[in-house]
């Protein structure tokens, strides 16, 4: 292992690793700040996400797939506002003892995600820590003005929609981690790897993004919990639900998890990690977004209504109404 002194201080370490992968916004990171320019009648979208290693990612996680995570969480939040990818900026935080190889499998695992995205780095900061591996990244996408799409624009008589699955990201942080549990041993090794892989590297929806401008009236994705972030889009639009259980829908992996033990269904439906969209449509509008994200090739499956009973949801499971005691991941 290379010592402080062998190993590249910042500013040589922002030109070897990322002033490769910069966009032109990023005016080769030599200077203070970069550089956005909208096109005319357009408006800027930020959103912002922290990492921290232990909470987020275990510390042993390969770096290319922490970096891919990082980014891919705040392109799923640009997906769902609707959003075109502009550009972001990243803060990194090394602990001690960071290594070289480290560093460019990390950076190697950015740019997959960042041309993947469209979405180029323009910027950030590079500090040591004593303490754990943090990241924080601030994203800019641009939408035509007025046409975000945000939370709160929800009506009665809507249509609830989710994008792709719901739980693989939950069951995949059990396949993934130390301490697996009995029921991982009853999955084929396909089936433990897709669910590895879905909690490793989530799929932000950016294909969806345009539908969503189009032909939604509210949207957010799922990060804390299928429920609980139902929760947090009926209270910023001030309506309620009725939601079919048995209509969210679930990865072959995930129904052979459940199949192994049934009392996984709760942690699918309220676990997180799965970036997947959640949205709302009139009735007139919501089969050209199923359409349209079927042409996209993230399917969308409607899994209930809105109601004019603020507040309230009910949860149907096989016609039977269902609680929750545990509604989605926080942080406090």
């Amino acid at each position: 292992m290379k010592t402080d002194t062998e190993r590249p201080g910042e500013f040589e370490l922002i030109a070897r690793y990322f002033a490769p992968i910069a966009g032109a916004g990023g005016l080769g990171l030599l200077d203070d700040a970069g550089l956005i320019r909208p096109a005319r009648g357009y408006e800027i979208v930020v959103t912002a996400d922290a990492l921290v290693a232990g909470v987020h990612f275990f510390p042993d996680d390969p770096p290319a797939s922490i970096a891919r995570k990082a980014l891919a969480v705040n392109l799923s939040d640009l997906a769902a506002k609707g959003a075109k990818p502009d550009g972001f900026v990243l803060s990194l935080v090394l602990p001690r003892g960071w290594t070289e190889d480290w560093l460019g499998g990390f950076a190697q695992g950015l740019k997959h995600i960042a041309d993947e995205g469209g979405c180029p780095l323009i910027g950030g900061d590079t500090v040591s820590t004593p303490g754990p591996l943090t990241l924080s990244i601030t994203a800019f996408g641009s939408v035509p003005a007025g046409r975000m799409v945000v939370r709160s624009g929800a009506k009665p008589g809507d249509i609830l929609l989710v994008s792709g699955s719901i739980g693989d990201g939950a069951l995949g942080l059990k396949v993934h981690g130390p301490d697996r549990p009995d029921w991982v041993a009853a999955l084929t090794e396909a089936d433990r790897a897709h669910l590895a892989d879905r909690y490793l590297h989530p799929r932000p929806r950016l294909a969806l993004a345009a539908a969503l401008q189009a032909h939604a009236s509210s949207a957010m994705d799922v990060s804390d919990g299928l429920i609980g972030d139902l929760a947090k889009l009926l209270s910023a639009s001030r309506i309620g639900a009725e939601v079919d259980l048995d209509a969210v829908p679930l990865s072959g992996p995930a129904r052979a998890a459940i199949m192994a033990d049934p009392a996984l269904l709760e942690l699918a439906w309220t676990g997180g990690d799965d970036y997947e969209i959640l949205c709302t449509a009139p009735g007139r509008d919501y089969p050209s977004l199923v359409a349209a994200g079927e042409a996209a090739g993230v399917p969308l499956a409607v899994i209930g209504r809105i109601t004019a009973d603020a507040g309230t949801v009910r949860y149907l499971q096989q016609g039977q109404p269902r609680e929750f005691a545990r509604r989605s991941f926080t942080h406090f």
